[in-house]
């Protein structure tokens, strides 16, 4: 497809999607989730990456797994069922956001994410998009929260690719990641995303970047918003006890040598009373930089405190008996209320108390 011959993968390879069609009343409608799968910082890293499924389409699936969210019977998926669901594979290492010009002909390596992004927005065009009714570009992540965060960054932009008339929403799961510190003090997540920038010479330096300040931290968060206000960011999907924040931001691998933190970053109930104190405060931490977001009416989020990753594409936390429940509704109904406008739906589980993750946490 001529579409698609600039647009590639990191190893060359062209990218890709499931799609399946709605139905009935929700043929014009559509979700479109963006996978994710962590980030490359280095030749190394994203060459190594570009033989896996996340850094090439020749390592992929054929068929796409669609569950939660993207699940196509109303009894597991009450409000979103008949509706075009679209997985956006995931292969470019910096969340839908490198455009490089230039090949690395040495390591054939290709930086190419935010031109992904486009070309299958334009694609999905043809197939139907451009009459779309209602549209929610939802992320979540398979791994660490690649494409949380690409919902962030992506939000406003795919809302001007639509049509006026539009209604557009976005839901970032598993996608805030704040500039917290190691257990050794340093502040590894920051260097992390500038070496992810720098190689990808990600769009974002054109984005005003947004720090959230208080008193006590001096920058806690990252946030990248074509519009250079918080107030458009997404609702949110996400917990204070995310295993992803922890072994990224808290303990990254390189200040935890002798895998001492590796039992207790698997499995939360093996952790000694020390860990355990640095994770709580790493919570506390998270949710004074989510507080001090400015208000916004119209964002939504349901923050649990549930030691798991994402949850939207996951049966046992998106519509069962077995989902997480604040204010007694699962994340399916709050984001179901929140995306048709029934109710305003904020809501953060007490922390660290947990009476809302059953038997869900260390999954």
């Amino acid at each position: 497809m001529d579409l698609f011959l600039c647009t590639v993968c990191l190893d060359g390879s062209p990218p890709a999607y499931h799609l399946h069609r709605g139905h009935g009343t929700g043929l014009g409608s559509w979700i479109i989730h963006l996978d994710g799968g962590g980030w490359c910082d280095s030749i190394t890293d994203c060459l190594n990456r570009s033989t896996t499924y996340l850094g090439s389409t020749k390592y992929m699936r054929k068929k796409g797994f669609f569950d939660g969210i993207l699940h196509n019977t109303s009894i597991r998926n009450p409000e979103f069922h008949n509706w075009n669901r679209v997985r956006v594979k995931y292969c470019d290492g910096s969340s839908f956001t490198g455009d490089v010009e230039q090949v690395d002909t040495e390591n054939k390596l290709y930086f190419r994410g935010a031109r992904i992004f486009k070309a299958i927005m334009e694609d999905l065009w043809s197939k139907g998009l451009e009459s779309a009714e209602n549209v929610r570009i939802y992320c979540n992540s398979i791994g660490i929260s690649a494409g949380g965060l690409a919902t962030i960054l992506n939000c406003n932009k795919f809302k001007c690719l639509l049509p006026e008339n539009a209604k557009v929403k976005c839901v970032a799961d598993a996608g805030f990641f704040i500039n917290g510190k190691t257990i050794n003090g340093t502040s590894y997540i920051q260097e992390m995303y500038h070496k992810i920038v720098n190689l990808h010479v990600s769009y974002i330096f054109s984005i005003k970047v947004i720090l959230v300040k208080n008193k006590s931290y001096k920058l806690n968060l990252f946030l990248f918003c074509f519009k250079g206000s918080a107030k458009n960011l997404p609702s949110a999907c996400t917990s204070v006890m995310e295993p992803s924040l922890m072994k990224n931001i808290l303990v990254p691998p390189h200040v935890d040598p002798q895998h001492v933190w590796e039992d207790c970053l698997n499995n939360t109930n093996t952790c000694t009373s020390s860990q355990h104190i640095a994770i709580q405060a790493f919570g506390v931490e998270f949710l004074k930089t989510f507080e001090g977001l400015p208000p916004c009416f119209t964002r939504g989020y349901f923050l649990t405190s549930c030691y798991s990753h994402g949850g939207i594409l996951a049966p046992p936390y998106w519509f069962s008996s077995t989902s997480p429940r604040l204010l007694n509704k699962t994340i399916g109904e709050a984001v179901a209320d929140w995306y048709f406008e029934r109710t305003r739906f904020q809501c953060i589980d007490p922390y660290p108390c947990v009476k809302v993750c059953k038997d869900l946490n260390n999954h």
